[in-house]
């Protein structure tokens, strides 16, 4: 198994995964800063430059959601994905979707007009209209985790490495406030976890 990874991308959410799983894999690191995303021999791997991407089985595959889905398919003994066709299965394709496709994408769009677009293409506005969805789809979630642990309950999966990263990602865009104590409280109980810190290189 090798990661494909930058440290400042979603490639530290399947380092974490990879380590709850306890699996041994290769580190193939990628520098973003000096392009090398972009440049022939990864484009091979995953044809847009973006991390994160892994090889296994002979194959590469990109997309961090799809990955660690894969991966808590690959290993089905660690128990990081509900029983195939339970509601708790769907429960958790549900989350996974939430975080990707709801609460992440106000987030890049954030970070999009506070960091990564030149200063003329920058936006206030999109970032306050970015913001606010945020916290709309952020309280979804926030309803659901009081009285949990984890979001299918007591039983930690693959989805709260997903929801835990999209949540970091919140949060370094300053994103994920003292209004929010139960997602705060989920984060850093989530970032606790000794394959997390590994991840995220605590």
């Amino acid at each position: 198994m090798k990661l494909y990874f930058f440290q400042q991308s979603r490639a530290t959410r399947i380092r974490w995964m990879l380590e709850e799983l306890g699996i041994p894999y290769e580190l193939a690191p990628v520098d973003m800063m000096k392009g090398e995303h972009k440049q022939p021999a990864y484009l091979k791997v995953h044809p847009l430059g973006a991390l994160p991407a892994i090889e296994s089985d002979g194959g590469s595959l990109f997309e961090s959601a799809a990955i660690i889905m894969h991966l808590a398919d690959k290993y089905p003994e660690k128990r990081l994905a509900p029983e195939v066709g339970s509601y708790e299965r769907g429960e958790y394709y549900q989350w996974i979707l939430f975080a990707m496709t709801e609460m992440e994408q106000p987030i890049i769009t954030i970070a999009q007009h506070s960091l990564f677009l030149p200063e003329a293409e920058r936006s206030v506005d999109a970032v306050a209209r970015a913001s606010k969805r945020f916290k709309a789809v952020a309280s979804v979630l926030d309803a659901r985790m009081k009285g949990r642990d984890f979001i299918l309950g007591n039983t930690f999966s693959g989805a709260d490495v997903v929801l835990g990263g999209v949540l970091y990602f919140a949060k370094r865009m300053e994103q994920l406030g003292d209004d929010m104590p139960t997602l705060k409280a989920y984060l850093n109980r989530l970032l606790e976890r000794p394959a997390a810190k590994k991840g995220y290189g605590e």
